[in-house]
């Protein structure tokens, strides 16, 4: 069972097209179908992929002004989901209609609403504000996992598997696995939500310089590394990293790596989830080259995720009740999951006089 009333990235913004397009955009989110487009007013519209007739999706129909027409039998729907022309009928039914979920733009992530429509409030939408800031430059990024979204979870709120996944790229040192972080509750952003995720902290002192910032910037000392991050429900982190050469203060002039990372996974059924992430940095330190570097490196090392991650899915499919051995590493996956979970019952019981047992997938 997914948390529903929440928001979920769906798109990137670049990846709508423009009103004047022909095409029609489409993704699949906790395994529905959701068309998105724009109006000819730029307004953002997400309506569920499915005709409400013989079930054909919208998206291989066609746009007729702000509308969308069904490419199997000619039924035309409105931004509000509305059938508005069936052909060969004169009096359309009121029932012919498709559901429109609420759609948010913020900071180039497009969000929908996958729960109640009269419970959608902005205020719950994450901070990813690196994602288009004049003070920061990156270069967004996508990709798909075939495995469950909390799975991925799992590896952003443990980042001990940097020191071995990550050796030769992101990682470079086993004193990231040794070092043990801080974890602590992110506040509620409204009164019906009074705990909004976690924040884990991990600094690590006097490690060499991981080939990641090797490849865009030289260090000939050893670093004093951090990692602080927000994760925050369903599933975004957002994330200040970076290193500085060892003993020195935090606003000390000289080589440094500052950056601001933003990730957020979106499941798209029980076990295929979307990956959307950038990773900034400061204008002024670096330019499009390094840009560029940093999005193949972290390009790179999320592959690397995805292969371990991938071959753990196959093993937990051969015996899906064999149960994990919980270890200290776990702290704050472990929380997430039981924050998680909490959500997910409580949304239950608000929806059912008589509550089952939550669980997550």
């Amino acid at each position: 069972m997914w948390l529903r009333n929440c928001w979920y990235v769906i798109a990137w913004d670049h990846e709508i097209p423009a009103a004047d397009a022909p095409q029609l955009f489409t993704r699949t989110v906790l395994g529905e179908p959701v068309l998105v487009y724009r109006t000819q007013a730029g307004e953002l519209v997400a309506l569920e992929d499915r005709c409400c007739h013989r079930h054909a999706p919208l998206s291989v129909g066609k746009r007729e002004g702000d509308c969308v027409r069904c490419g199997y039998h000619g039924l035309k729907f409105d931004p509000q989901g509305r059938c508005v022309e069936a052909p060969g009928i004169e009096v359309v039914p009121a029932r012919a209609r498709v559901r429109r979920y609420p759609v948010a733009l913020k900071n180039r992530w497009v969000f929908v609403w996958m729960g109640e429509p009269a419970l959608a409030d902005t205020a719950l939408l994450p901070d990813n504000f690196s994602c288009d800031s004049p003070e920061w430059h990156n270069k967004p990024g996508y990709l798909h996992y075939d495995t469950p979204y909390l799975l991925i979870a799992d590896n952003l709120l443990d980042f001990s598997h940097l020191s071995y996944v990550h050796e030769k790229s992101l990682g470079g040192s086993t004193r990231i696995a040794q070092s043990r972080p801080v974890i602590e509750p992110v506040p509620g952003a409204t009164p019906d939500w009074p705990q909004m995720g976690i924040k884990v902290s991990r600094h690590v002192s006097d490690v060499p310089a991981p080939p990641f910032y090797q490849r865009f910037r030289r260090f000939d000392t050893n670093l004093d590394r951090w990692f602080v991050y927000e994760f925050l429900l369903p599933g975004t982190l957002l994330m200040h990293s970076g290193g500085r050469p060892t003993g020195t203060a935090p606003d000390a002039p000289g080589p440094s790596v500052r950056l601001h990372s933003c990730q957020t996974l979106t499941p798209e059924t029980a076990t295929t989830t979307h990956y959307f992430f950038q990773q900034s940095h400061r204008v002024g330190e670096g330019d499009g080259t390094v840009t560029e570097s940093i999005y193949n490196s972290l390009v790179g090392a999320f592959n690397e995720d995805r292969d371990m991650i991938t071959a753990q899915h196959r093993n937990i499919q051969l015996n899906p009740t064999l149960p994990m051995m919980p270890l200290a590493m776990d702290g704050a996956l472990i929380q997430f999951r039981r924050l998680l979970e909490a959500r997910v019952r409580a949304e239950q019981q608000a929806q059912s006089p008589s509550p089952q047992p939550a669980t997550v997938a």
